[in-house]
């Protein structure tokens, strides 16, 4: 009898746990300015210059599944491709800490690359478009891989400011090989 009572009350503690920790995404208060429902995340992880990792779900503050998401419509420098490979994961750091640590996560037709990462774009809780921000500072160049193209034309005008201002990469010294070549040349293994 002590066994079910026991049951019933470990049963009842993990429901209210699971009701007060967030297993899904916070929805922002700043949907209604999007006029749906806003996923927000927290980063937990800079990889690169086009890629984070965001803690998709939790339990008790607890990360429980953690997700890879790629940058849509960026191509950064590869972090070989020094010095600009570490300067634009360091911008793209900077950009989200700027935010808290906290992104608002928007998709496009296709979630997912062949790589199993999802693809999104990130918003900063200053309402800019992270993507587009990384671009435009001239840390990376805009890239578009249809069907994901719902902001191509903002983050190719983005990439025009940045040439057009010499910013980052265009400017002196800056990269000398384009990302997609360079990784003709280096082959993942």
């Amino acid at each position: 009898m002590k066994l079910f009572y026991y049951t019933v009350i470990a049963a009842v503690t993990l429901s209210l746990l699971l009701i007060i920790s967030p297993l899904s995404p916070r929805f922002s208060p700043a949907a209604k300015e999007y006029g749906r429902p806003v996923q927000e995340y927290r980063v937990t992880a800079v990889h690169d210059g086009d890629t984070v990792s965001i803690r998709a779900r939790s339990f008790a503050g607890i990360p429980v599944k953690l997700e890879r998401v790629r940058l849509i419509g960026v191509d950064a420098p590869e972090l070989e491709q020094e010095p600009w490979g570490r300067r634009s994961k360091r911008q793209l750091k900077k950009l989200i800490s700027e935010s808290n640590w906290i992104v608002r996560v928007e998709f496009d037709v296709e979630r997912r690359d062949r790589y199993g990462r999802l693809l999104a774009y990130l918003w900063g809780r200053n309402g800019r478009l992270i993507n587009e921000e990384l671009i435009e500072t001239g840390y990376a160049l805009s890239y578009t891989i249809p069907p994901n193209v719902k902001y191509a034309e903002k983050l190719t005008a983005a990439r025009a400011r940045a040439e057009a201002k010499k910013a980052g990469l265009w400017g002196t010294g800056g990269l000398r090989e384009l990302p997609g070549e360079w990784r003709k040349q280096h082959p993942r293994s």
